[in-house]
């Protein structure tokens, strides 16, 4: 089972529509209440819409209730999209005593070791899972984020040592909607904030690329994490089901 101060795997949904309102899926549902997403110093606005659940699932957008749904005219092009490119950011910066430059890196490029992976699960406590089956996991996610902690040395041009401390991933349709999973932090390297940096800079790139909802799940120990984030729990009384081989 994950340690208390890991984020769990299974973690409470939340969902986002793009620059709006976010919608909303299973279980632990939250819905984020706040205008706009921050990440350093730009903003996504956030207006408010209102729409059901279900309704936003099953059409892939938020629409106000009471609006009428205009469909283009059947000659109008539409616009072609452009895939974002994977995104690298230095979060933080500093020189150590010893004068090194240490550095922690977000990226989106799916830029991750399977034996890091493995090591950074033992250490918030995850059950180990067969590393074939983590392979095609990373391999079969529509975006995979990562933190790592990079030291560049001040004496040698080019050593530079790279470690593996926080990932999360998410699963997609490549239009609609996308799940977030596996989201962890190094226990060494948590309560500064970089675990939402990470998702937020995770749903940041999903919305970058058009996916409007946006759900992730989550064990009771982290549901304060989310909700320190602008989440509610469970919009519109939806509940999360599950079924698993007895």
């Amino acid at each position: 089972m994950p340690s208390q101060a890991s984020l769990s795997p299974f973690s409470s949904l939340l969902s986002f529509d793009r620059c709006a309102q976010p919608c909303y899926s299973l279980n632990f549902l939250f819905s984020y209440d706040s205008r706009c997403l921050t990440t350093g110093n730009r903003s996504i606005k956030v207006s408010r819409l209102k729409a059901g659940f279900w309704e936003s699932i099953r059409t892939g957008i938020l629409k106000n209730n009471s609006a009428q749904v205009v469909e283009p005219p059947s000659n109008v092009a539409e616009e072609e999209f452009v895939e974002p490119l994977p995104e690298e950011v230095v979060l933080v910066e500093r020189t150590r005593s010893d004068g090194n430059i240490e550095q922690i890196i977000f990226s989106s490029g799916g830029d991750v070791d399977i034996y890091d992976l493995q090591d950074l699960c033992d250490k918030v406590g995850w059950p180990r899972r067969p590393l074939s089956k983590l392979a095609a996991a990373l391999r079969n996610s529509y975006l995979v984020a990562a933190l790592h902690l990079v030291v560049k040395s001040d004496e040698e041009e080019g050593n530079v040592e790279k470690k593996l401390i926080g990932m999360a991933r998410a699963t997609s349709d490549h239009v609609f909607n996308a799940t977030i999973w596996d989201v962890l932090v190094d226990p060494s390297y948590q309560g500064q904030g970089l675990g939402k940096a990470l998702i937020e800079k995770l749903i940041r790139s999903l919305l970058q690329r058009g996916i409007g909802n946006i759900s992730l799940f989550a064990d009771s120990k982290v549901v304060d994490f989310y909700k320190n984030l602008g989440f509610e729990t469970d919009p519109e009384g939806i509940k999360g089901m599950f079924w698993h081989p007895k």
